[in-house]
């Protein structure tokens, strides 16, 4: 995705030119945070994630108080075919633009995924005073998730590249002047097209009273995206296809063998944050 740092910075200053009178707050999160996939034959492991956040909470009652700000935030998890040496199957053109099936077996093939966003949160605020200087809080709402960048690390044990021209009932195997053989400890990097998409969003936790005017806030929270954070036009091959070399095969991504795959942010954790007048 192309990030318009001009259309973050109007956001930002549109949200805080209507905190006058408000309640500031900065926080950190951190917790599980999975990238959710339905791409099949894939599995994830899951890594810990986390995310800075700043805003202001408006006070329509005494209990009810109407929230946003802006965030940044990371996930990072590795990713991985379900079997161990894998053939996945898609459609290529050649340097003389004749079409052909590319075959692309692996050994071992795996993913280190690292995605960073900028979310813009939206929330209602519900609090209760449950005793003295302690306050119960409850926060439902939605975010702008935007995905800044979304990259890969690649690597394998071995990458081979194979394609069989229909037309004339030709396989070709070796030919890595062409793009097609075997290419051993394969490694690359690569990015995910991206768009944005909206999240769910909750917290339940407690404020405690530091001073007339600060206070401290801990929570657990929950976020669910919904809609794909992936932007592209057709399926393509995990390992792109080089019609120069065996080497320099660019990796698409196996989330990118499916065009129609939803990719969605998940998190939960806890959080902490510091509210200030």
């Amino acid at each position: 995705m192309k990030f318009n740092i001009k259309y973050i910075a109007g956001i930002v200053v549109v949200i805080f030119s209507t905190a006058a009178n408000a309640q500031f707050y900065i926080g950190v999160q951190s917790g599980i945070a999975n990238i959710k996939s339905d791409v099949q034959g894939v599995s994830a492991s899951t890594m810990v994630g986390g995310a800075l956040k700043a805003g202001y909470i408006y006070s329509i009652t005494n209990n009810l108080g109407i929230g946003s700000g802006i965030e940044f935030s990371q996930y990072k998890q590795r990713v991985f075919l379900n079997q161990g040496s894998t053939t996945l199957t898609n459609f290529e053109v050649d340097a003389t633009g004749s079409a052909f099936v590319y075959n692309v077996t692996t050994g071992n093939y795996r993913e280190n995924q690292t995605l960073q966003a900028i979310q813009i949160p939206l929330f209602l605020q519900y609090k209760k005073n449950i005793n003295k200087g302690v306050d119960f809080n409850f926060r439902a709402g939605a975010k702008y998730f935007l995905p800044i960048n979304y990259k890969i690390e690649a690597s394998a044990n071995s990458v081979r590249g194979t394609a069989f021209y229909p037309d004339v009932n030709l396989i070709i195997d070796n030919l890595p002047e062409y793009g097609f053989g075997n290419q051993t400890n394969y490694t690359a990097s690569g990015e995910y097209e991206t768009n944005g998409v909206i999240m769910s969003s909750f917290e339940l936790g407690f404020t405690f009273k530091v001073s007339e005017k600060n206070s401290l806030y801990a929570a657990m929270f929950l976020e669910n995206s919904y809609g794909s954070i992936l932007n592209q036009e057709r399926s393509e091959s995990f390992v792109g296809y080089n019609p120069a070399s065996i080497s320099n095969r660019k990796p698409n991504g196996l989330y990118s063998t499916d065009k129609d795959a939803k990719i969605q942010p998940v998190s939960f954790g806890l959080t902490l944050g510091f509210n200030f007048l």
